[in-house]
């Protein structure tokens, strides 16, 4: 693993009701497959996707990185979970559910993976929620798994051949061996790297200039947030609410009050917090939500990479503001110093410098920042852009896809937002003792209406 895909791990052995699985519902139109249908889809695509059928292991006093190996006794079976909901069958009964899945942790003795499908949604429809832990993908490459595991056309495409056959276990001996061997390599790769850099004296500078500035930019977040009831301790237990909206509204504001896709999104959810801290009896002061935003960072070529590629950026939401143009502006503006200020470089290039670091360091500093409380990141935002062309299971077609995005450290509530196609879902995660979600939700939507009606 790279120490990113490890941080999570990390995460959950630090908050013991923590769990670090991200996931998405994907509503199909029905009827519904029988689970042998469901089960038989998903075994001609295993292929496609080694990671699924390996495990993940630690390492001795972290010596090195955790790493995967292939599961000798590997069972699809135990990875496909067959539920229905209770009638109505509604987005509440969907929801419910939702927050029930996620609230219990992968089992880290199996491939840290598993989908569920859930009959008896309302209209007939059925869903697919896959759960995956973000160890092995990110939003970008969970989103991207759709278009491995369901069809572009509703003719079901052939499953693929399988010739698969798992390799030994690798033994505590080995994995400790070779960690050590890494580690007294490491001060030999580290001076490497430096008379690399020494050698491009101008691009040293200016990886040098962009870290310092970002990290100077990423220095206000050492500052806590106004205090407000959106942080505090968590329980092992979640609730989930999710609201909907369309790309072509979301394209409508941007093109007529200025600002990309994200910023629009991000203003909209600037108005929901402003609601629910007012429903609250809060007053929402500029520095009461400072969000954690979510980068990808990936290549062009990168685009099938299945690890964690992301960046990140802390940028306070403009809840103070009443006015949702003046919060869009106020958004496009924050979003755009951070930008210039390179804090997405800065991070980017500091956890691929954290490659080339011994991993028990790295691995400490990880259990050190989770055990230390913090009041800086209120919540965590992420927009991952969806398939734009329609996708299909069994010959039934992708209606929407509705995110969900994990939360720790002191973060009650988190915010994922991904389109498909013309819609748009925006998912919220909340602490069981968040029992306003749909505050939020509905502060979303409506601010989002409150754009498009002056757009």
């Amino acid at each position: 693993m790279t120490p990113l895909d490890a941080l999570f791990l990390e995460a959950e052995d630090e908050e013991p009701g923590v769990s670090m699985a991200i996931s998405s519902i994907a509503v199909f139109e029905g009827p519904a497959p029988t689970y042998a249908e469901f089960a038989e889809l998903l075994r001609g695509r295993l292929p496609l996707i080694p990671r699924y059928r390996q495990k993940a292991r630690q390492l001795p006093f972290d010596l090195g990185p955790p790493v995967w190996y292939d599961d000798e006794n590997f069972e699809l079976d135990y990875h496909l979970r067959h539920t229905a909901l209770p009638a109505p069958g509604g987005d509440e009964e969907l929801s419910a559910l939702m927050a029930r899945l996620m609230s219990a942790r992968l089992d880290r003795d199996r491939p840290l993976w598993e989908y569920w499908l859930v009959e008896g949604l309302r209209d007939g429809r059925w869903a697919l929620v896959s759960k995956v832990h973000h160890c092995m993908v990110d939003g970008v490459s969970g989103t991207d798994l759709y278009g491995v595991v369901l069809d572009p056309t509703p003719k079901p495409q052939p499953a693929v051949p399988d010739e698969w056959a798992p390799q030994h276990r690798p033994t505590t001996i080995s994995l400790t061996a070779t960690a050590l061997g890494q580690l007294v390599l490491t001060p030999l790769r580290q001076l490497r790297l430096a008379a690399d850099g020494l050698r491009r004296p101008a691009m040293l500078a200016y990886r040098s200039w962009s870290i310092g500035s970002g990290l100077w930019a990423l220095s206000e977040a050492l500052w806590p947030a106004s205090r407000s009831s959106l942080t505090g301790s968590l329980s092992a237990s979640r609730r989930f609410a999710f609201g909907r909206a369309k790309v072509s509204q979301v394209k409508q504001i941007r093109h007529a009050l200025g600002g990309t896709f994200n910023d629009v999104v991000l203003t909209a959810v600037a108005g929901g917090f402003r609601e629910l801290l007012l429903s609250r009896g809060e007053i929402p002061r500029e520095n009461s939500v400072r969000t954690l935003v979510p980068v990808n960072i990936r290549a062009p070529g990168e685009e099938g990479i299945r690890d964690n590629r992301v960046s990140l950026m802390l940028a306070r939401l403009p809840v103070h503001l009443d006015d949702p143009a003046d919060r869009l502006a106020a958004v496009r503006e924050r979003l755009d110093e951070l930008k210039s200020d390179h804090e997405i470089d800065s991070v980017a290039l500091l956890t691929e410098l954290a490659r080339r670091e011994p991993f028990p360091l790295i691995a400490s500093g990880y259990r050190l920042a989770a055990r230390s409380p913090q009041r800086s990141v209120v919540t965590v935002v992420t927009n991952v852009p969806g398939p734009r062309q329609p996708l299909y299971a069994l010959g039934r077609r992708l209606v929407e896809i509705i995110p969900y995005v994990p939360i720790g450290s002191t973060v009650r509530t988190g915010v994922s937002i991904m389109s498909y196609c013309d819609s748009v879902a925006f998912g919220v995660t909340g602490d069981y003792s968040e029992r306003d979600l749909a505050v939020l939700v509905d502060g979303i939507e409506r601010s989002l209406d409150e754009l498009a009606a002056i757009s």
